[in-house]
């Protein structure tokens, strides 16, 4: 009887050690599943209106510039087309017909349609001939008057050289326009830009070739590398023109995605480029840059870019 008490025991004594580490088990198992009491601290503190040290270091996203579409003053920054060439006399430069600060009533400028005083506050900065790399030096020029919005219409000289050999190198031009954007942006960081699209040097070519006085004025030397030999027809002449057409093409694309990373910088979406010249709208002295009505067609175009809400 002893032994089957004494094995009676053993039993027991086994099922409780059992059932003290099962206990023992949940009781960890709770433990190491509970929130411990700083953060139930954290968690009241924010539900409180208080902030964890993790949500005070969190960088805050800068709001998005606004975009004013009533700008108080101007500077147009350039070539040839913005001075007005040709658009009142025969190698001329014609600033009053700017579509960018004119004051042909006319033409109607941006500055005409945007200023209450273009005569003060406006300045037109742009030069026959220049270049992309000439614009970090145009933008120098044009930040001492502070203006609140910047022009830029330029590029067509790099693709109108004397041949397609000397055409401005696709990432020279990406490098000049973003020196001249940063620059800007360093000296007036709330100035606004408007980029104009660099037109289609081959649709002046195809209207203008039709003008017999127009290809004698080519002969000086006005983009020789699309418009000499305006009448030839070979395989030669063909290809020349179409490097000439895909580089402005390239150009372009450097505009719109340089632009595109200033929130503050607003390209014209390839318009001027897409926009069909015809002789009404190019001198009649060269039959290339762009007369009166021209230039008024491009102010229209900028003005309503400028002035969209987006």
């Amino acid at each position: 009887m002893r032994e089957g008490h004494e094995r009676a025991d053993r039993r027991a004594l086994r099922r409780e050690r059992r059932g003290r580490a099962a206990a023992a088990l949940v009781v960890a198992a709770v433990l190491v599943g509970a929130p411990s009491f700083t953060g139930c601290d954290d968690d009241s503190d924010e539900r409180a209106g208080g902030r964890s040290a993790a949500a005070t270091q969190r960088p805050r996203p800068k709001p998005t510039p606004l975009w004013d579409t009533s700008p108080g003053s101007i500077a147009a920054l350039g070539d040839s087309i913005t001075r007005g060439f040709d658009a009142c006399g025969i190698l001329t430069d014609c600033p009053e017909v700017s579509w960018s600060t004119g004051t042909d009533p006319q033409v109607g400028s941006l500055a005409q349609r945007l200023l209450k005083d273009p005569a003060r506050s406006s300045w037109n900065h742009a030069r026959n001939g220049a270049r992309m790399a000439d614009l970090p030096g145009q933008v120098a020029a044009a930040v001492t008057e502070r203006p609140e919005l910047v022009t830029v219409m330029l590029g067509a000289n790099d693709a109108c050289r004397d041949s397609t050999a000397l055409m401005t190198p696709v990432a020279a031009f990406r490098a000049d326009f973003e020196t001249a954007l940063k620059r800007l942006r360093r000296a007036l960081p709330k100035t606004q830009v408007y980029v104009a699209s660099i037109p289609d040097l081959k649709r002046l070519w195809a209207e203008g070739r039709q003008s017999a006085f127009g290809k004698q004025v080519w002969r000086l030397g006005i983009c020789a590398s699309m418009l000499s030999e305006p009448d030839a027809t070979d395989q030669a002449s063909a290809d020349r023109r179409q490097q000439v057409y895909d580089r402005v093409v390239a150009y372009n694309s450097a505009l719109r995605e340089v632009c595109g990373k200033d929130p503050l910088c607003r390209y014209d979406g390839g318009e001027v480029f897409r926009y069909r010249f015809t002789g009404a709208q190019l001198s009649r002295w060269d039959w290339f840059h762009p007369s009166r009505n021209g230039q008024e067609r491009l102010a229209d175009m900028a003005y309503r870019r400028i002035t969209a809400r987006e």
